[in-house]
């Protein structure tokens, strides 16, 4: 059977799908960790906490093949995100007592493991439901809608938790508004493959098959050196806070840049870099944001140290880090085709977060080595560098296919 795609369905439909994926880690980071804090809890467990929920979203590339091998796309969907609700209730009722440690590092953790799914599937959707010709902008909606999320669980979570009479009551909504986005499978279609309906020996199979013939076509292999690379990963971004006072920028100004203002811009730079590269050669859009977003680093350190400076280069990082986002998701959908959507996609993800958590690990030290700017020097330089190599394989690579294409006519 043919896989299908449906070109009716609006790219915006998988930014509402991706919601409760990114609000989970909204709510977590922001909502859960402040009443905790404030109930006694130690700043080190809330660290741990965290870490916790990383773990699931680390490796989920190795249980991504039970989406594309059982059920449904739209079922485990509904299973992954049915869980969440149940998780954020768990979580919510427990926000107050300093005490639950335990039970709240296993709670967290199934949540996340939940959240997976609901992402993994979203993820399967949108590369079976998007045509070719919207890869770009239909990248650019899911990333939208995973900041949005964030903004939903932490910003809204937060601002709810504040005005209910019992903790659980926020998680409660916040299940609700999960479960609603449930309404949206019924616009897009659900992918008619085979693959289901095979042995668990021909579904090994022909996942191993789909995954290899993807990784070693050109397309494949130079999209997994692109996103390895540390190319836009938005690493200078956890570091704002901790150099705000270089910038004479207050705790307010800080809380106003790096929270709501931030993620709308980040949203913003999502939708607009996810419809540009779909006018555009996907890797070198890739490529070009990245670059963008290594220049405003270096306007940010030669430009005055001011809190106003602070502010505007702050949120212009964040609409070009947005792009950087949707560039991503753009460059995968490519390359990775239909098949085994969510096994693919999600182990691009998967090596897409190596850069970004060595280069968060070596721009403090290079701060502290190099002065105030050292940090958004060495994130411009690690920039240059990735250019010229990916450039270089780009030539390489088209050098020694070249003859073979030829051939081939």
């Amino acid at each position: 059977m043919i896989p299908v795609s449906d070109p009716k369905s609006h790219p915006s439909v998988f930014m509402l799908l991706i919601i409760p994926y990114g609000a989970l880690s909204g709510y977590l980071t922001v909502t859960l960790g402040y009443l905790l804090s404030q109930s006694g809890m130690a700043v080190a467990q809330i660290g741990l906490l965290i870490a916790v929920s990383y773990l699931p979203q680390t490796w989920k590339f190795l249980w991504a093949p039970i989406v594309d091998t059982t059920l449904t796309r739209k079922r485990w969907y509904v299973i992954g995100t049915t869980l969440t609700s149940v998780g954020i209730i768990a979580m919510a009722a427990c926000s107050t007592h300093a005490t639950a440690f335990s039970v709240l590092s296993v709670v967290v953790f199934v949540a996340s493991l939940a959240s997976s799914f609901t992402a993994m599937s979203t993820e399967s959707l949108l590369a079976y439901n998007t045509p070719p010709a919207l890869k770009g902008r239909a990248g650019g909606w899911l990333q939208a809608g995973s900041l949005g999320g964030q903004g939903l669980g932490g910003g809204a979570g937060l601002w709810l938790a504040q005005r209910v009479s019992a903790p659980w009551m926020t998680g409660a909504a916040l299940g609700l508004c999960f479960m609603l986005c449930c309404t949206a499978l019924l616009a897009i279609a659900e992918p008619a493959t085979t693959l289901q309906e095979q042995g668990p020996v021909r579904k090994a199979i022909a996942l191993l098959r789909d995954l290899w013939l993807v990784l070693r076509a050109r397309s494949g292999y130079l999209a997994l050196l692109i996103v390895f690379l540390p190319i836009g990963t938005g690493a200078a971004s956890n570091y704002w806070s901790a150099v705000a006072d270089d910038w004479h920028a207050s705790a307010s100004t800080v809380a106003l840049a790096n929270g709501a203002l931030s993620g709308l811009a980040s949203a913003v730079g999502c939708l607009g870099g996810g419809y540009l590269a779909d006018c555009l050669n996907r890797r070198f859009a890739y490529l070009g944001y990245g670059v963008l977003l290594a220049l405003c680093g270096l306007a940010m350190a030669l430009c005055p140290h001011t809190q106003s400076a602070y502010v505007t280069f702050t949120l212009v990082y964040a609409v070009i880090n947005g792009m950087c986002f949707a560039a991503f998701s753009a460059v995968t959908l490519e390359a990775i085709g239909l098949g085994a959507a969510a096994t693919k996609y999600n182990l691009y993800a998967s090596l897409s977060n190596i850069p970004i958590t060595y280069m968060t690990a070596l721009e403090g030290p290079a701060r502290d080595r190099w002065g105030t700017n050292g940090f958004l020097y060495f994130e411009g330089v690690m920039t240059v560098v990735s250019v010229v190599v990916f450039v270089t394989a780009t030539l390489m690579t088209a050098r020694r296919t070249a003859p073979l294409a030829a051939k081939a006519v």
